[in-house]
């Protein structure tokens, strides 16, 4: 037997399979992760076996064989075989770095290792009750009380127990652990476990499945429906609080009574724990978390769970799409809007794009949920592309939370120059005063964006960024939030010299502080990048602030969206506008999004809920069609500008972006590299008998943030009509990509996540 091996180097020239022979007795499947020799010098390398064969054409003399197996099980399936070698094909990327999404980074090069525990128990063939009788006095009073509870209780549970475990029960035991040991009364075994990235929380109790209203039912039916069919895509739109986890849980519950198993995606590592409570008292402990914040040995640990088949239900973040599941039948994508879902580095992938593929490989059913979908998505959800199933009321018929809108010019203009405005203030007076909650949306963190020089106009930037530094005043320096550099603060300008520098924006510091002058003694917790740093912050802060603790949740977006918390009847929008008029044809639809989310926090149970939306622009249609929670509208609206201008999804953007130390010679690599692509997109179109202007816009020019991390960055930017020849145009574009790629060239973007 042969094993065709793709040896793990992400390099293109070794980016294809090798041949290796199988020793006798050696057990080998497609999937092994293996030890090969490879190499001039034979180098001890790992590798994927992503197929075996009887026959080979290579040279028997030449053959080397495969050394070991680095599990005793296959680390891929059959289908992520399948999906990786897409991945490739679909994102032109190697074919090793796709295989590498597919298993936890740390298992390369043996980095994490299971875990095992000491465990003892009495020696076979002892009796517990003998064994304490020779501890006792004739006079009956215990020599070993210790020992003897130890004994007893090993002789009650009949089997291996750990030493941590004991010492629960028995606290002090430790020491007459070790005198049985000595005295060859107990026998001690290295036992392998599971690390449990809950282990520190509560126990969920079990729930129940919930009556469904009317419009939850219809959803429920209409995904069975796709199941019962073994394919097909739902989108899921339903108003914020109108009950899509529900229908979620019992689409997951119907899925695992007919032995199949599920995949939940989540956008933001901060719901993650409030979603693991509500599917662990659903589905109990057969329920796995993947994302990025646990530790290498947790993530391995579930992972290995995943593969074991010990779960029947994943719920993560973006990775989690890659879980080893055998037996799916439903993935979710839970705001499927998100643009986290979308990676960033190589290989750029889109999570509902590979949740399309896994689906499709499985037999399985995908389900796109979002009160505020993507306009694409929306879009082949009108066309019947997408099964759209709605949910147009919240549960119980709740009302939506009251928006209103604050003219930001009209504050300044009457004297107040506060960050809340007379409304936001009075109301949360209000709610605090009634023992309520309330969240405080700013999406900036920091106290202040930058710092400004009102003498000469300076303002303080990244040396190795073309961005201002922002102020963090609780750390008493300057960062840059594009590569974390840090400066002292100036006390004069370094420009002029002169002590005019003036703190400008507004950040989610700069509310915590302001929330603590206006209302002395008001507890309140601040989730943003600076606070959520470690391991379980999310957890930790989000459960202060549900076991209320605190009465004022500030944040920036991580806490805009997924949030159930029934006493929060409060939603403050401290500015509107901070993404509404960036330069990114979707900052309207982003916008709308973040508006509707936020506010869809307030008033999900019994108390009515109230929406404060402070703007300089209350105009702005996008602001409007938020405030009265109208998607459709929204929809029409943007479709509309989107057809008008030639946007996506009628149009396409493809990015390259070169980066290097020297700006004079990156420019003039760049104009090239627009030269050599416009070329290679027209000849193609030519080739297919497209019409030449279906190539829209093509020109190289710096990029929006031109310097980052001390490199100059510019990039070639294309844009091309939506038509049945894109396709020809994207091909030829990879391929002059390829044979042009150099270093400090970025792989080819197409209608990148982030234009910056």
């Amino acid at each position: 037997m042969y094993a065709r091996v793709i040896i793990d180097i992400a390099h293109a020239n070794v980016d294809r399979l090798f041949t290796y022979e199988i020793p006798e007795g050696l057990a080998v499947q497609a999937g092994h992760r293996v030890v090969v020799p490879f190499g001039a010098g034979n180098r001890k390398t790992e590798g994927f076996v992503l197929a075996l064969s009887t026959e080979t054409d290579v040279d028997w003399l030449a053959l080397k064989p495969v050394l070991r197996t680095m599990e005793p099980y296959p680390a891929l399936t059959e289908e992520q075989i399948a999906l990786a070698h897409w991945m490739a094909e679909a994102y032109h990327c190697l074919l090793v770095d796709a295989l590498r999404l597919l298993i936890p980074a740390q298992m390369r090069g043996g980095r994490v290792k299971e875990k095992t525990v000491r465990t003892v128990r009495l020696r076979p063939g002892a009796d517990a009750d003998a064994e304490k009788a020779a501890l006792l006095t004739k006079a009956g009073v215990s020599r070993a009380p210790k020992q003897a509870e130890v004994i007893d209780l090993l002789g009650q549970t009949g089997t291996y127990m750990s030493t941590a475990d004991i010492c629960a029960f028995i606290p002090g035991a430790a020491g007459a652990i070790a005198a049985l040991l000595k005295k060859g009364v107990l026998q001690e075994e290295g036992q392998e476990t599971f690390r449990d990235p809950f282990r520190a929380a509560e126990a969920a109790p079990p729930g129940e499945p919930l009556p469904l209203t009317p419009a939850q039912q219809a959803a429920f039916d209409g995904i069975v429906a796709c199941v019962k069919r073994g394919a097909g895509t739902c989108l899921l739109y339903g108003v914020t609080g109108s009950g899509k986890t529900e229908v979620y849980m019992q689409s997951i519950a119907h899925v695992i009574a007919e032995g199949g198993k599920a995949i939940v995606l989540v956008p933001e590592i901060s719901l993650t724990p409030q979603a693991m409570e509500r599917f662990r008292s659903r589905f109990g402990m057969r329920v796995a978390v993947l994302h990025s914040r646990l530790s290498p040995g947790e993530r391995y640990d579930e992972w290995r769970r995943i593969r074991l088949g010990k779960v029947d239900v994943v719920i993560g973040a973006r990775s989690a799409v890659f879980a080893p599941l055998t037996g799916l039948k439903l993935i979710i994508v839970d705001e499927e809007h998100e643009p986290s879902y979308h990676s960033e580095t190589a290989p750029r992938y889109g999570a509902a794009e590979v949740a399309a593929k896994r689906a499709k490989l499985n037999g399985a059913v995908l389900v796109l949920g979002s009160a505020t979908p993507s306009v694409a998505t929306y879009k082949r959800g009108l066309s019947g592309a997408y099964q759209l199933l709605t949910l147009p009321e919240r549960i119980n018929r709740q009302p939506m939370p009251e928006v209103q809108i604050v003219d930001l010019r009209s504050e300044f203009l009457s004297g107040n120059n506060s960050i809340f405005s007379a409304p936001l203030h009075s109301a949360l007076g209000q709610c605090l005063k009634a023992g309520e909650q309330a969240i405080l949306f700013m999406n900036r963190r920091g106290y202040s964006t930058f710092v400004c020089c009102r003498g000469c106009g300076y303002v303080m930037k990244c040396p190795d960024c073309d961005v201002s530094m922002t102020y963090h005043k609780l750390e008493g320096v300057m960062k840059c939030h594009y590569c974390g550099r840090m400066a002292c603060i100036p006390s004069v300008c370094p420009d002029c010299g002169k002590p005019y520098l003036k703190y400008f924006g507004v950040g989610t510091q700069q509310v915590e502080e302001q929330l603590a002058a206006y209302f002395p003694g008001t507890s309140a917790v601040r989730m943003d990048l600076d606070t959520t740093r470690t391991k379980n912050a999310h957890q930790e802060l989000l459960s202060r602030f549900m076991r209320a603790e605190a009465q004022v949740l500030i944040g920036t977006q991580m806490i805009a969206k997924g949030l159930d918390i029934p006493n929060v009847t409060l939603v403050g929008v401290i500015a509107a506008d901070s993404m509404l008029h960036i330069p990114d044809y979707r900052s309207g639809e982003r916008t709308f999004q973040l508006l509707t989310q936020v506010a869809g926090r307030a008033g999900r149970a019994d108390k009515p809920g109230h929406v404060i939306v402070q703007t300089y622009t209350p105009e702005h249609p996008v602001i409007g069609f938020a405030a009265r929670h109208d998607y459709p509208g929204f929809y029409a609206y943007e479709i509309a500008m989107r057809r008008a201008a030639l946007f996506p999804p009628y149009a396409l953007f493809l990015r390259i972006v070169l980066s290097g130390p020297v700006e004079e010679p990156l420019a003039a690599d760049a104009e090239r590299c627009a030269a050599g692509l416009r070329q290679a997109i027209e000849t193609a179109l030519a080739g297919a008998g497209a019409n030449p202007q279906e190539l829209l816009f093509l020109e190289a020019a710096p990029a929006p943030v031109k310097r980052r991390e001390g490199q100059y960055r510019y990039q070639v930017l294309a844009k091309l009509a939506r038509t049945k020849h894109t396709a020809a145009a994207i091909r030829a574009a990879y391929a002059f990509h390829d044979a042009q790629r150099h270093v400090g060239m970025s792989d080819i973007e197409i209608n990148p996540g982030n234009m910056f």
